[in-house]
This record gives structure tokens, sequence and C-alpha cells, in this order.
């Protein structure tokens, strides 16, 4: 996660960023991992901008397409997710690694932690990577992830989405974040959702159907685009 030099209060991010605090109660995890003290804002420095950023390494040729790492064809609703990496001033973000993973069409992580009831599907191993083009632009071919419980509170379902990471120009513009689908009915329950307390913060989160992104008889398309910095960046996953 990165750090902003801000007048950060302990456990909480100032309002007017649209960033979720570290600590917000209805999100239980956050009770443990928020800190406790005042951060350390640390000054900027050559380092944090000519330093490594990891996984730049040769992407596979099938690592930008989800549905094809495999034998057999996943089963779900194939779509393609695409946008732009840009920098606080709008400028684009060239060559920079853009993660995802995800669970698959009914819920689940191919992670041996996940002990949701839902069925595992060999062929969807629900990760992959790309890097941005020369205008900033990132596409990944994937499955439209399924909604699954989670206990944090009684009932608990979390919306669809995709987990992103991106890494900018240096590791200093690290950001994590979550791509949601437009009318999940379940935005209004989910805590880790509604930690970003500032509406259009929120919008900033939820990805725009595109019927020009759209293959026709193949997959549906959807935009997201993701600011680094700046007034109007991305929210944050607040996950530690």
């Amino acid at each position: 996660m990165r750090q902003r030099p801000t007048d950060e209060t302990v456990g909480l991010r100032p309002k007017d960023n649209g960033q979720p605090p570290y600590l917000y109660q209805d999100y239980v995890a956050t009770r443990l991992r928020a800190p406790k003290e005042p951060l350390i804002i640390l000054p900027k420095t050559l380092s944090d901008m000519t330093g490594p950023a990891y996984g730049r390494g040769p992407i596979g040729e099938l690592d930008d397409d989800l549905t094809r790492q495999h034998a057999g064809e996943p089963l779900g609703e194939r779509i393609i997710v695409t946008g732009r990496v840009l920098d606080g001033d709008g400028r684009p973000v060239r060559g920079s690694l853009v993660e995802v993973w995800q669970a698959n069409a009914a819920g689940r992580y191919t992670h041996h932690l996940d002990r949701h009831p839902a069925p595992i599907d060999p062929n969807f191993s629900g990760a992959g990577r790309c890097l941005t083009d020369n205008e900033g632009r990132y596409r990944f071919v994937t499955l439209k992830p399924g909604a699954y419980p989670w206990k944090n509170h009684d009932n608990a379902w979390r919306p669809a989405h995709i987990h992103l990471s991106l890494f900018g120009s240096s590791f200093r513009s690290r950001l994590i974040t979550q791509m949601y689908f437009p009318g999940d009915p379940l935005f209004e329950q989910d805590p880790i959702f509604q930690s970003v307390r500032d509406r259009e913060a929120q919008q900033r989160m939820i990805a725009t159907f595109d019927l020009e992104m759209t293959e026709p008889e193949w997959a549906l398309g959807y935009k997201f685009d993701i600011v680094l910095e700046g007034r109007d960046d991305t929210p944050i996953e607040d996950r530690r």
C-alpha cells in the first residue's frame, strides 16, 4: 500500500481524498490491522523513483487471457476488461505491470484457504498479468466472478469483484484495488466497499459496461480506468 504525505491521524485518512480509513469498525479485520500510532511520512528520495518495480520479467502469451490458460474451457460468463492507467496529471503510465486475481464464476478462489462450498473450476486459475502499452492501456479476457460469503458479519457476501495490483512507474506508486461491476445489489451491505465513504470515489471503483468493447456472440466488455495518484486517484483496497 502506498502512503501519501498528508496530516493523517491514527487509524484515519483525510475525508477529502476519497480513500478508506485504516480503521473501519464494520470491516472487522481492520480492528486488528489498523495502525495504532501516527504514521511516519518518509520524504521522497531518488531511489523511490529509480528503484526496481517488480514483475517486469517476460509476460507469457496467455497471461492476459485467463480463459485460455488450461486445456479445457472454463465455465462462466466471458468478459473483456480494459482501461488506461494514468498518473495524477492524466498522463499515460507506459510499460506498467498490471496483475489481476479473482474468484471463479461460482465465487471460489483457487486457494487452499478458500473453504466456500462452491465448485473449483479445473480450467480457471483466476490470475493474470500484462504490461500497459504506449497509451497506458491494459486488457484482460476473463470470466465474470461470482459473489461469495465471508465471515465479517451475519450473512455477509462480497460483491463480484476483480483484484488489481499496479506498480506504476516505481514501487512508491504501487496501488492495490478492486474493480466492481455496475448495479450490484450487494454494495450497500459490503463494508469493504462502504469503507470508501465518498460517493464519487465509490464510483471510481465500479467498471462501466462498454458496448463498443463487447465482441458479438463472444464476450461482454467493461472499461475501468485507474489513476495512481492525485485528487482523482482510484481508492485503494485497504487490506494489510
